[in-house]
């Protein structure tokens, strides 16, 4: 994947618990810490997807934003 410059591929194997340990590059690239909660989608054709942390973030955002507007 040397030629898709920003994307990358890892592998991870799902334990006993049914737990899977991030792959460190893929930990540092996406700035994952200890303690830090993922969100995952899933879709039963297209498979899991873990977005970035800001995905979420700004929808959270987004939500509280316009209730604030609302109550004003």
């Amino acid at each position: 994947m040397a030629n898709l410059k920003g994307k990358y591929a890892w592998t991870a194997t799902v334990g006993e618990k049914g737990q899977i340990v991030i792959p460190k590059q893929a930990r540092d690239i996406f700035g994952i810490k200890p303690g830090d909660v993922l969100m995952l989608f899933g879709d039963e054709n297209r498979g899991i997807a873990i977005p970035p942390k800001s995905v979420y973030e700004n929808m959270l955002n987004i939500v509280f934003q316009e209730e604030e507007g609302k109550e004003e």
